[in-house]
């Protein structure tokens, strides 16, 4: 059994601000939808699709310049509830978060779906840098950036980052995430980040003392006085970049299993202009082998 993860919300923009959208208050919907159903028309049976219900969630409570989403246009912040019941309707497990985030319901549910012994691999369809932290030594749980289809097992990442994907939240504390609204440490770069944490794995196994790196990294002297004197300021960004296990996901991945459109759902269809979707949909239902 292959278990398929969706971030919802990173759907929802990507289809907003793609260039053939003509319609900003209710294409995004039906491309969501559309692209949900591409990975059953490619053999996926078992889905899960967090979004972010609102934008606002526990991190907001730790650093005030976390991101509140207040450039979110209104057109695309007006589809965020939409989409989830339109994706329900269409028969998909949704997992709309509103304490935690999107990318903290696709990490519970890998960790949920990992600790089935059916499951032979979790794919998180995201390209999101922060859930690769979630992929494992063992290949279970890898990551796929769909667009460009490349898939990310634990030497992707390495490859890609520079760290292994226990040390991903470590990195993004000292590079920073602008998407996300949280600076890192000033000087710390991703080539400078990748040599230091690939060597020590995380923050707090770095030492202050720059002779005792042996490290070859440009202005390590003043990485590691940085480092020093903003280390709390460090800590608190790891914990902003670290997902949450505990967001509210399914049960069991019995409950992933995609069941069909359901009652409604060619009438929500039809409001968004999406009645061939939905005819696809139910062609895909009709074949469909879960």
């Amino acid at each position: 059994m292959f278990v398929h993860l969706v971030d919802g919300t990173y759907e929802l923009f990507r289809f907003h601000y793609a260039p053939s959208n003509r319609d900003t208050r209710l294409g995004a919907q039906r491309g969501v939808l559309n692209t949900v159903l591409d990975l059953v028309a490619d053999g996926a049976t078992h889905i899960g699709i967090a979004t972010d219900h609102v934008i606002e969630s526990f991190r907001n409570d730790l650093y005030i310049g976390y991101k509140d989403g207040s450039g979110v246009e209104p057109d695309l912040f007006a589809q965020f509830a939409e989409v989830e019941e339109l994706l329900e309707l269409a028969g998909f497990a949704v997992w709309p978060q509103i304490t935690h985030e999107a990318d903290d319901g696709l990490a519970a549910g890998a960790a949920m779906a990992a600790a089935d012994p059916r499951v032979e691999q979790v794919i998180i369809c995201t390209p999101d840098k922060d859930l690769a932290q979630c992929v494992t030594a063992d290949g279970r749980v890898v990551q796929l950036d769909r667009r460009r289809g490349i898939t990310y097992d634990r030497e992707g990442v390495i490859e890609k980052f520079g760290v292994p994907p226990e040390s991903i939240p470590d990195y993004l504390g000292v590079v920073g995430d602008t998407a996300d609204g949280f600076p890192g440490l000033a000087g710390w770069g991703a080539k400078s980040a990748a040599k230091i944490l690939s060597k020590f794995g995380h923050i707090d196994q770095v030492p202050f003392d720059v002779t005792a790196w042996n490290v070859d990294v440009r202005g390590g002297a003043k990485l590691a006085l940085t480092l020093s004197e903003y280390f709390e300021e460090a800590l608190l960004f790891r914990r902003i970049a670290t997902v949450d296990l505990d967001a509210p996901v399914s049960a069991s991945v019995d409950e992933m299993l995609w069941a069909g459109p359901g009652s409604g759902f060619d009438e929500r269809c039809s409001v968004i202009g999406a009645e061939r979707i939905a005819q696809r949909a139910h062609r895909l239902f009709a074949g469909f082998d879960g």
